[in-house]
């Protein structure tokens, strides 16, 4: 058999292994926590775009964004014999870890002086490919301004208004209570209006909701 027909045999093999996994289930579960390569694989693969939306939301586009989704996915491998949950609670876990690495990263950044070195109008801009134009410049603008505030406060209202999930998911990813949420959000929300006042399109969008 040649090296090609055996790359090939295991590539197939792979595929087919990951294919078993159709649903995340009690069975899918077992075989993540026995370290079966086709769970871990089926677990990438769904869960991976997600990841790395929340990671651009706190970050903003980063060349350390492929790095820290796999830092995040071997984080859940080597933790998911901790994981106590079921088959659909694995999104809201995996969200955890990721809010948890990039506030890791953003503090080793600012240890380093990194972040506090850059001006707001040298951010870049995120992708906002179905975005309005109004609403890619609100966004745009307040990603710039997103560095300025507390980590914590950051990833709530990068959570919030830019991957746009629900208060109680935000509380859940960030393993903190609900109220603490809100009042992170409420802190975060004031900085940034303040900072915004100029903006009229970004001060709008701000107050657009927060239920």
């Amino acid at each position: 058999m040649t090296a090609h027909a055996r790359r090939s045999g295991v590539a197939t093999g792979t595929l087919l292994s990951t294919a078993r996994f159709l649903e995340e289930d009690e069975a899918f579960l077992h075989a993540l926590r026995s370290g079966h390569r086709g769970a871990a694989a089926a677990f990438f693969e769904r869960h991976a775009d997600h990841v790395e939306r929340v990671l651009v939301r706190v970050l903003g586009v980063d060349a350390e964004i492929p790095d820290l989704v796999q830092e995040v996915f071997l984080r859940a491998l080597r933790g998911i014999g901790d994981f106590r949950g079921g088959p659909d609670k694995l999104r809201g876990w995996t969200t955890r870890i990721a809010v948890f690495t990039a506030r890791g990263c953003i503090r080793r950044r600012r240890a380093r002086w990194w972040l506090r070195s850059i001006a707001p109008e040298e951010l870049p801009e995120p992708q906002a490919d179905d975005a309005s134009p109004e609403l890619a410049h609100a966004a745009a603008g307040a990603l710039r301004l997103l560095h300025r505030l507390p980590v914590d406060e950051r990833i709530a209202f990068s959570l919030r208004y830019l991957e746009e999930m629900e208060l109680r998911e935000i509380a859940e990813a960030c393993d903190t209570s609900l109220a603490t949420i809100k009042r992170r959000l409420a802190r975060a929300q004031g900085r940034i209006q303040r900072l915004a006042a100029r903006d009229a399109t970004l001060s709008s969008w701000l107050q657009g909701g927060d239920g």
